[in-house]
């Protein structure tokens, strides 16, 4: 029996300008909107805050050192210090279900006050403090918020709104909105050593007046200074150019120098289509997206590489008189399983995609357009490249005598 052979070779041309087109559209994204470059890229701070009512004030008088943490199972108050034993108390949730009976078990030790700001009849699972705050008590109150049924859910835009007053910021959710969980991003451009305790000062007073100073907690703080960003920035284009150079060593050595260029233009073009749709989706462009990056050059060039050594086989094997011809042959043959082995990936992905949120999210996501545009081009664009560079190409004397071009099954 034989097998229809597709000639993908019809196609090189099209394909080529479409790849070039959407390439370029994404030098015009990034001319004109620029990447949305996480905070190890870019200068400046990140913090996770929560806009969440209170649901305890905890305050504490006397000699000892007390600090106190929350977890998702309790929480702990260390004592400890000159004049104290050394005692850890647990305040477990499975024993304590409301906020009101967490407060009567706290007010319990000697010289804290617990005071309730939310019904006391709130589930106490899931209460929080603030990071920034110190959770070594005294006369300031430290807070514990929730997040309850009835807490009302805030949008993106009522964030931004509040801190319309500051430049250089941006706001964007995580997680599910009922988690009223966003992510403040500020800019800082070197100029004022002091701007991390600045941009924290303004954020909190922003929220606060916005928000009043009972009702949101900063989750997580990071910050980025600008010599810092700037140099990973450069580690991460030379990490790719270095992966790019080495795969075209080893293909160079593998094959010839036309397969080994083919090869390493269309892992190439892979990364900057997956550049292009970062730039016009918005995607964050963090250490998780050039991690991406790299997997799709690893998981393509395997690809690639697999056509490529059957084009060198087909050579050998099959006769004919055209180059395009044997590029079809070997393309064919290899389809099948190029399709199997990346939707059964895909799939893995997409669950991922699917039952993930924040940056892994964004990871499953850019991995599967990475995929496709991997698959397209190792058949496309390798395939086009290498049939111009053998546009003259001639069976030898050994090749005349292989039997004919037709696949069998």
């Amino acid at each position: 029996m034989s097998k229809k052979i597709i000639r993908f070779s019809k196609g090189f041309v099209p394909c080529v300008i479409i790849s070039a087109a959407l390439i370029l559209s994404g030098v015009y994204a990034l001319v004109t909107k620029g990447l949305n470059l996480g905070i190890e890229f870019k200068a400046g701070l990140i913090e996770d805050v929560a806009i969440a009512p209170a649901a305890l004030e905890l305050s504490y008088k006397g000699p000892a050192n007390v600090t106190v943490k929350a977890s998702s199972i309790g929480l702990t108050l260390v004592v400890s210090g000159a004049g104290a034993e050394n005692t850890a108390h647990e305040i477990r949730y499975v024993d304590n279900r409301t906020v009101g009976e967490v407060a009567a078990v706290l007010n319990r030790v000697e010289g804290i006050t617990a005071v309730v700001r939310s019904s006391p009849s709130q589930s106490a699972v899931g209460i929080f403090g603030d990071s920034e705050a110190s959770s070594l008590l005294g006369d300031t109150p430290y807070r514990l918020h929730y997040i309850g049924e009835n807490t009302r859910n805030y949008t993106v835009d009522e964030v931004r709104a509040a801190l319309s007053s500051m430049k250089d910021v941006s706001v964007k959710m995580i997680g599910d909105e009922k988690e009223n969980l966003f992510q403040i991003r500020a800019g800082d451009d070197g100029s004022d050593p002091e701007a991390s305790k600045k941009i924290q000062a303004s954020i909190a007073a922003a929220l606060t007046s916005a928000f009043g100073a009972d009702n949101f907690a900063v989750i997580k703080t990071d910050f980025i200074g600008s010599q810092f960003s700037s140099s990973l920035v450069v580690q991460s284009v030379l990490l790719v150019a270095a992966t790019l150079l080495l795969i075209w060593l080893y293909s160079t050595v593998r094959f010839r120098w036309d397969f080994a260029l083919g090869a390493v233009l269309a892992i190439t073009h892979d990364a900057l289509i997956m550049l292009a749709f970062v730039a016009w989706t918005g995607l964050e462009m963090n250490s998780t997206m050039i991690a991406a990056i790299l997997t799709i050059i690893g998981y393509s060039i395997n690809d690639t590489i697999v056509v490529l050594d059957r084009v060198r086989e087909n050579i050998k094997t099959v006769k004919v008189t055209e180059f395009t011809e044997i590029l079809d042959i070997s393309q064919t043959e290899i389809l099948g399983r190029t399709v199997i082995t990346t939707v059964t990936t895909l799939l893995a992905v997409a669950a991922l995609y699917i039952f993930t949120s924040g940056a892994m999210k964004e990871f499953a996501l850019a991995l599967m357009v990475g995929m496709v545009s991997g698959v397209y081009s190792t058949i496309m664009i390798a395939g086009a490249f290498i049939a111009l560079v053998r546009r003259n190409w001639k069976p030898s004397d050994e090749e005349k005598k292989a039997p004919s071009g037709v696949l069998s099954v």
